[in-house]
């Protein structure tokens, strides 16, 4: 599998929910249908529920990589406006 190169890419490390969804959720929603959303992080609950609500909303999560002791890095492709 080719590596996936990201369109645009946040850090929302330092931030707890709900502002890990809410500014993963802008962004995506600045972006066009099909490009790809790379989000790194380090709160352990985000690493989940971001996946979960980005797939709720119609977007197709690529990868959710823990990256080392504290961050996560998640790809989500936006599949529809």
């Amino acid at each position: 599998m080719e590596a996936v190169v990201p369109d645009k890419s946040i850090n929302i490390k330092g931030l707890v929910c709900p502002y890990t969804f809410v500014k993963a959720k802008l962004a995506i929603e600045s972006m066009e249908v099909g490009q790809v959303l790379e989000i790194l992080l380090d709160y352990e609950e985000a690493s989940r529920s971001i996946p979960k609500s980005m797939e709720d909303h119609g977007q197709k999560v690529l990868k959710t990589e823990k990256v080392n002791d504290t961050d996560w890095i998640l790809l989500i492709r936006k599949e529809r406006d």
